[in-house]
């Protein structure tokens, strides 16, 4: 497994990656032992029907945000994928984001207008990704409403290759890796690796791995198919009981904090995949652009942060291999 990564900064806001506490998170990150790094940042449009796409000044991360965080990787001789995501300002699901196909006279008008607008905003952040020599570029993530529109997925990766030179990934839903025939045209078969593989009552690393052997067979084909790598571009569990069965989960606040199940679901994963030549890593999700840094906090802490959690003990054992 050559990508021992964590993703970093989702919840960043406009000069907070720049700040003390923000330095210091990334300070605590680069010690598990990481070689890469994720750096995740959200962009909106209004609700799902919109076809334009806004930058909110003084709210969203900023470039001078970013180029500090890749700077800092660098210096710590940790690699980044950049991956800008779009949100819809309605709080629905960004896989929602879809318009109605082509009219009775062939036009795509709105297909035509929201890619426009989305194509200015990955093709932006790709010159970014360039000039300040990130490795790796995500050109979308969990768009499943889109990812029907083929030539305009190729169109726009041909785009982002006449300025961009790392390698570029796509990010899908699990599940759904075999839907998106443009999955060629990429350099990594990304995917949001949330399967649901604890049940109440089997949450031991060796019942999770049982799980994960068949999601590895079926994973092995999908790699076989398109002949590219596969990697988890997201994958996490809250140190929350009973989310291994729902990795994916974030809104259930009253359930009963549980390090050892979350502790299990990483181990499971990293036994199972850390051997296989055909898949290139994790951005584990995620790392809080400022993160708390005591025990204490920890033990009072059921989202997916690590930090301080039996989860991180695994992390560092499998990341220093």
């Amino acid at each position: 497994m050559e990508i021992k990564g964590f993703t970093y900064g989702y919840d960043g806001r406009d000069g907070v990656y720049r700040s003390e506490a923000g330095k210091l998170s990334q300070q605590r990150l680069f010690e598990t032992g990481v070689n890469w790094i994720c750096l995740c940042f959200t962009i909106e449009q209004d609700d799902v029907f919109q076809r334009d796409i806004r930058f909110r000044f003084g709210h969203d991360v900023n470039d001078r945000d970013l180029m500090a965080v890749i700077e800092n990787a660098h210096k710590h001789n940790v690699k980044v994928c950049l991956k800008p995501i779009l949100n819809s300002g309605d709080g629905i699901w960004r896989a929602r984001i879809t318009f109605p196909d082509s009219d009775q006279w062939g036009r795509d008008k709105y297909w035509d207008d929201w890619f426009g607008a989305y194509g200015n905003f990955i093709r932006y952040y790709a010159q970014l990704a360039e000039e300040t020599d990130c490795e790796m570029f995500c050109i979308g993530c969990e768009m499943l409403g889109t990812e029907h529109k083929e030539q305009y997925w190729r169109n726009l990766i041909a785009d982002v290759r006449k300025t961009y030179h790392g390698q570029i990934a796509y990010n899908t839903n699990h599940g759904h890796e075999l839907e998106v025939k443009w999955f060629d045209a990429v350099d990594l078969v990304g995917t949001s690796a949330y399967f649901p593989v604890g049940e109440e009552g089997k949450t031991s690393p060796e019942d999770m791995a049982a799980k994960w052997a068949g999601i590895k067979e079926e994973l092995r084909k999908v790699h076989e198919h398109f002949d590219k790598p596969i990697i988890f571009i997201e994958i996490g569990c809250r140190s929350a009981h009973g989310c291994s069965a729902m990795p994916w989960d974030f809104e259930h606040q009253d359930l009963p904090h549980d390090e050892d199940e979350q502790a299990a679901f990483y181990e499971s994963c990293l036994r199972t995949f850390f051997d296989e030549e055909w898949f290139a890593g994790c951005f584990w999700w995620d790392w809080s652009s400022t993160i708390y840094d005591t025990p204490e906090e920890a033990a009072k802490e059921n989202g997916f942060n690590i930090h301080l959690k039996k989860a991180e003990q695994v992390i560092r054992n499998w990341y220093s291999k």
